[in-house]
């Protein structure tokens, strides 16, 4: 982790030797022999990184370098600090030029006039207060600055001294290089516990036995040709124990003529990969090995592979499969005879599973154990000592609690059962779980699940370890939300710039590379997009990344009361419910402050919580019960994200433009009701967010407010999204010029507004993202024919207000995924306009048509999620069948006169889930146990129901 730190410092060095070689001209050489320091110390780094480290002496040694690399992004940080204050003037200057008044009149007087007659211009008006400040700040500012640049000067020799120090303390301590058991040592303990699998019995499976029917079917099927089946999920989850339990069951044995297992290394040898094959073939059939196998040349040993599964069905399993390119190098040596072979593939990665081999794929993704069957093995391991094998009253609910914290994972439940085994008072028990964190770091006991976690962690490039770190600070079980998440990477600074791709599709890709990886979890709500709005991270993989993150001082999490001691970490994350936090102010070198109120009461901030921060990146208060900013918070010039949120501020500081680095302002939910005119200063602002939802029921007419923006918005030439800003005449106009949006919510829309609505609209040709409301009346009609050519490449649209007729453009919208209609009220049928978008995935319609009948008649291929909500006269609707056939969430709510399921909802074979919620009792009782819809939702796994009761919201399964 450390190299990923100097890796990330040395581009920050670079990136100021570019921008600031004027303001640095004075250091650029100590600053340029640092870098060159941190060039040579990031090897010795990325290779301690590879090893474990046993020694004090070689922990302490790669921990001063941390340190050092720490010092210098400070020094680094606080010249560009100095430098911002030296172009706005200073705070002495400005102080000075506050408290120096100048008389009102005295260009009238004597003096004034001596000074004319000795050919010195005066300014006869009040121009001369400004242009003395201005001199009197040059004179304070030369002085000033140079003694900041010497003070700069002298920090960046002294820590190049330290430096160059380490390894010279190093030989006199007698530290040797780094050794240790190394990453090797690591993989080929996971091998042969992966290995070992194929010698488990069967009654210590639980939970597998369906899967392993359906993977036993795809291998055993009658179809001719070579298919590649996949097994994918994070490590733990018994990928290998499933496939081991099919790899030696007797009839797939019987099945195939010969047989091989092969364990993947993260670095292999095809060589001898192609020598492993040959004996295991050989081996199956009972046949002699050839010998000289390890003098053999790639060739010759590919040709005896070739030769010898000529004319044999055979299957393979290739366990722990790390990159694509291994699947293209051995299947040389499989080649496809049409005999019914199969490969069998398990790996941690989407990528590789999902692949195109040129041959047919199939793929299971292997899924946690229900709760039951977590509970089932947890006690075999555990209780095996106790009567019954069965858990003591006294211990269950912190049994329930560790287990819980497993997820799901076997490995982790078989592994911690086998660990909490030993321990037999509740005393014991409580331990294990308060310091969960600590036991996976130190008890050999878990040294399995931290060994095969860690294999993923280790895997991921410099610039993912960022990233997957930064996602432990956030709580325990925290739905992440995938913009916010992107934007505070961005803030970071962990995304480099490409050339020809945003920094925040960039992000993206890398936070879908951490779930194809199983390192994080994408938490798909009802099936309701392509790509889910939230990830989670698996409770105890977030423990071992936070003990990694506390031990390189990345960050921490505080979750006790009082005071927060003094620490060098980067970051820190406010876990609490209750009590003041007082946070210490010598904490100048913290970059990201977050605070995550829980529970019914919130965390209050002492009035000094922002003291000393002058170097903070993010600062995130969403929800925290604060009405009011410190005045110094304009003086955070490497402020990057600033998220209120939900807060109680009514207002902005005047002096806001002074963050000029500001990225991400975020002050929706807040009672901040206008912009102030020095938000117009903020020219790296990529994203706005503002305004509130009034929500009130999907029964009522629900309503954005937005906020007036000031006239000089236009002039945020990097803004990419902005919502809810308030409408008028002056607001649509400056659009025209904002053509660089890709997201935009616009509320209070008028009539009047079309026209120049319209035009604005048309300009963006970015845009992926269009949100329009209209005024808070219920009678406001929105008006948008006037868009002749819609933005090519939008994706998401959602029109709240009353349309007199259906835009004729939506026909030509051939990038949208999701559309939303709310209380547009419209006399024409929607679906035929909509029926062939090609990429349209959602639909939500909330009392968009007023007609009887709703008809999905063709199309609709790509539609996994709709929804149907306060249709008052709607009394039927019916699919035909191969309409909507990926549909697998439909919700029907508040549809009174619906007194019977959609006609022909049977041919939607792939629904997983039906919502109900304030339908009538009739729907209700037809597809109840016995009821004459019964076999038309058989198929359909979920099936909620929510009515009205008079405590409130009740709820019922109907599945």
């Amino acid at each position: 982790m450390a190299s990923a730190a100097t890796e990330f410092l040395i581009g920050k060095i670079e990136e100021v030797l570019e921008k600031e070689a004027s303001s640095i001209a004075g250091v650029r050489d100590q600053v340029d022999e640092i870098k060159q320091e941190l060039i040579s110390m990031k090897s010795f780094l990325e290779d301690a990184e590879g090893k474990k480290i046993d020694t004090e002496g070689e922990k302490e040694w790669v921990a001063s370098i941390r340190n050092s690399v720490y010092d210098v992004e400070d020094i680094i940080d606080e010249f560009m600090y100095r430098m911002h204050e030296q172009r706005n003037g200073g705070r002495l200057a400005r102080l000075l030029c506050k408290t120096i008044i100048i008389p009102k009149n005295w260009y009238r007087g004597r003096f004034a006039r001596w000074l004319r007659k000795s050919t010195i211009h005066i300014p006869t008006r009040f121009q001369c207060r400004g242009r003395f400040v201005r001199w009197l700040r040059k004179c304070i500012q030369i002085p000033e600055y140079l003694w900041y640049r010497r003070q700069i000067a002298k920090k960046l020799q002294k820590i190049t001294k330290t430096i160059k120090e380490i390894p010279e303390r190093k030989k006199r301590y007698g530290v040797s290089r780094v050794g240790g058991t190394g990453s090797n040592d690591i993989r080929n303990r996971v091998q042969n516990q992966a290995e070992s699998s194929l010698f488990i019995t069967e009654d210590e499976l639980v939970g597998f036995e369906d899967k392993k029917k359906l993977l036993i079917g795809w291998l055993m099927n009658e179809v001719k040709h070579q298919i590649v089946v996949s097994v994918v999920g994070m490590g733990g989850s018994g990928k290998t124990t499933l496939v081991a339990k099919i790899f030696t069951d007797d009839t797939v044995k019987k099945h195939f003529e010969c047989y091989a297992w092969i364990t993947v290394s993260q670095t292999y040898v095809i060589e001898d990969l192609f020598r492993s094959l040959i004996k295991e073939f050989h081996q199956s059939r009972k046949e002699n090995v050839p010998g000289s196998l390890n003098s053999m040349s790639y060739k010759e040993l590919l040709e005896i592979l070739v030769n010898y599964l000529e004319f044999k069905r055979y299957v393979v399993v290739l366990d722990d499969v790390w990159n694509i390119q291994l699947l293209r190098e051995i299947r040389v040596s499989l080649q496809d005879r049409q005999l019914g072979s199969r490969i069998l593939l398990t790996t941690r990665k989407d990528d590789i599973a999902f692949h195109s081999y040129g041959v047919e794929s199939l793929v299971h993704r292997i899924q946690p154990l229900e709760n039951n069957d977590a509970w089932e093995l947890f006690s075999r391991k555990a209780f095996l000592t106790y009567h019954n094998k069965c858990c003591p009253t006294e211990l269950e609910t912190l049994a329930c609690e560790l287990v819980a914290k497993c997820k799901g994972l076997p490995l982790a439940i078989v592994t911690l059962g086998g660990l909490m085994s030993s321990k037999k008072s509740s005393a014991e028990w409580r331990e294990v779980c308060n310091n969960l964190n600590w036991h996976l770091t130190n008890d050999h006991f878990l040294e399995p699940v931290k060994s095969i976690l860690l294999l993923s962690y280790n895997d991921l490039p410099y610039r993912l370890k960022h990233c997957f770190l930064y996602c432990s600070l956030f709580p325990e079980d925290h739905l992440i939300g995938r913009y916010k998440l992107v934007r505070l990477w961005i803030a970071e600074g962990f995304i480099e710039h490409v050339n020809g791709i945003t920094l925040e599709d960039l992000a993206e890709r890398y936070l879908i590379e951490l779930t194809f990886r199983s390192m994080l979890q994408f938490v798909k709500r009802d099936s309701q997009s392509r790509i889910p709005e939230q990830c989670q991270m698996h409770d105890l993989m977030r423990e071992i990344a936070l003990s990694t993150s506390e031990r390189e001082k990345f960050g921490v999490v505080f979750d006790r009361r009082g005071v927060m001691e003094e620490t060098r970490v980067r970051r820190l994350a406010i876990h609490t419910t209750e009590g003041e936090i007082e946070l210490c102010t010598g904490m100048l070198q913290l970059r990201t402050f977050l605070v995550f109120p829980t529970g019914l009461r919130s965390p209050l901030l002492s009035n000094t919580w922002s003291s000393g921060f002058y170097l903070l990146r993010v600062l995130d208060l969403e929800n925290v019960p604060i009405d009011k900013l410190p005045n110094n918070l304009v003086y955070l010039f490497n402020l990057r994200y600033l998220n209120l949120r939900g807060t109680r501020i009514k207002r902005l500081p005047k002096d806001i433009g002074r963050l000029h680095n500001l990225q991400t302002l975020d002050i929706s939910d807040t009672n901040i009701k206008i912009l102030p005119s020095g938000s117009s200063e903020l020219i790296n602002l990529r994203h706005l967010y503002m305004g509130h939802f009034n929500d009130t029921g999907f029964e009522t007419f629900i309503c954005a407010s937005g906020i007036r923006a000031s006239s000089h918005i236009s002039m945020f030439k990097k803004l990419q999204d902005l919502f809810f800003v308030r409408s008028d005449k002056n607001m649509i106009r400056l659009l025209r010029k904002m053509t660089q949006l890709r997201m935009l919510g616009i509320t209070n829309v008028k009539e009047s507004d079309e026209i120049e609505l319209c035009a604005s609209i048309q300009k963006m040709k970015i845009l992926v993202w269009l949100n329009l409301s209209v005024s808070d009346s219920l009678e406001g009609i929105l008006r948008i024919d006037a868009l002749a050519s819609p933005p090519p490449y939008l994706e998401s649209l959602l029109l709240r207000g009353k349309l007199e007729s259906i835009p004729c453009w939506f026909w030509s919208l051939q990038c949208l995924t999701h559309i939303e209609l709310l209380w547009c009220r419209l006399e024409e049928d929607l679906l035929p306009h909509i029926e062939a978008l090609p990429c349209l995935e959602r639909i939500l319609l909330d009392n968009a048509y007023v007609g009887k009948e709703m008809s999905f008649s063709r199309g609709f291929a790509k539609l996994t999620h709709l929804e149907l909500f306060n249709f008052r006269v709607l009394n039927m609707v019916s699919v035909e069948k191969g309409v909507m056939p990926n549909l697998q969430y439909l919700g029907l709510r508040s549809c009174k006169q619906l007194k019977t399921l959609p006609h022909g909802l049977e041919y939607l074979t792939h629904l997983e889930k039906l919502y109900l919620e304030s339908v009538t009792r009739k729907l209700v009782e037809s597809i109840r146990e016995g009821g004459v819809d019964r076999p038309k939702v058989q198929h359909i796994r979920i099936i909620d129901h929510h009515y009205k009761t008079s405590s409130g919201l009740s709820y019922e399964s109907l599945s």
